[in-house]
């Protein structure tokens, strides 16, 4: 007696398919192509409520050593000075409040990772749409937007807004459509990332190989002066390095004849991804370098 066939697909057949309709490709400035996979609303999701979290456990630690030097340690309460001290300490608890949620998205989002924790731990990052380097000016939008989207709409809730009738019922509807906004577009984009030109990919953290680090005969094979490396900035150092953790055949070659043709070298068939490795190790070390004489090149345009 035959086993039965299945009656549905099969769980990695639907998570491919999944992935697969999450699959875009980023043309950068340059015209290169870069593959890339938008991250899944789940995932955006649960890195949120993470970054909460986290933030949540930030300030009730500072605000408990605030009440501690207030109150304990420093035994304001009983001195003349005490009532002072202690509208100051409350000042600096209510700037940390403001502050520590625009800090902690923006502080973490403008670095070399382009994430917050919550994000690394769900494998997102946020990257500009338009295939290049993504600023300040973007990071800070998309996170002011929260406010409107988010934080406003459920401060008035929390507070007894929905007890209001009529405006408790439209913060409530405000609220559902934009936590709702990234389930009716393809590319699970919230209201900010639309206004900044934004939008969170999945970070694939695959390993890069030893030859990132560049082998003795390598460093024959290849070598490269300033005039080349002079070029790059940390931007396209990135966008190298997300290239390389791809290991895509068509990326390296659309890249290695990119740069050799900006930098003037002839480049043998198949050599594509030994020249990458190499022009990466050498780009990060000219740039590390120049930081610690105080000189930063952010991108090429620097």
């Amino acid at each position: 007696m035959s086993a039965p066939e299945s009656a549905g697909p099969r769980p990695h057949t639907l998570q491919t398919r999944a992935r697969s309709k999450r699959e875009r490709t980023l043309v950068t400035p340059e015209g290169l192509s870069l593959p890339l996979t938008v991250g899944a609303r789940g995932a955006r999701a649960g890195a949120l409520l993470l970054d909460l979290l986290f933030l949540f456990i930030g300030i009730v630690v500072v605000m408990l050593a605030f009440s501690a030097i207030g109150f304990g340690l420093l035994d304001v309460g009983s001195t003349p000075q005490g009532g002072a001290v202690i509208q100051a300490l409350l000042i600096a608890v209510i700037l940390l409040l403001f502050l520590s949620r625009y800090g902690y998205f923006l502080w973490f989002e403008l670095g070399p990772r382009a994430a917050t924790p919550g994000k690394r731990i769900a494998g997102l990052r946020v990257a500009a749409r338009d295939g290049g380097r993504l600023t300040a000016e973007m990071v800070i939008a998309r996170n002011l937007v929260r406010d409107i989207e988010v934080f406003l709409p459920a401060f008035f809730l929390l507070g007894g807004g929905a007890e209001g009738g009529v405006f408790g019922l439209a913060t409530f509807v405000w609220l559902m459509i934009f936590v709702l906004f990234p389930v009716f577009n393809k590319d699970a984009l919230r209201a900010g990332d639309i206004v900044a030109g934004t939008w969170v990919v999945e970070a694939r953290e695959a390993k890069l190989k030893q030859a990132m680090s560049l082998a003795p005969d390598r460093q024959d094979q290849y070598r490269f002066g300033e005039a080349e490396l002079s070029i790059y900035g940390e931007h396209e150092l990135q966008v190298l390095e997300r290239v390389l953790r791809q290991d895509r055949p068509e990326s390296l070659r659309d890249v290695a004849e990119a740069i050799t043709a900006k930098i003037g070298w002839q480049l043998g068939q198949g050599d594509e991804r030994e020249f990458l490795e190499a022009f990466y190790a050498a780009l990060r070390g000219y740039l590390e370098s120049n930081m610690r004489f105080g000189k930063r090149k952010a991108d090429k345009y620097s």
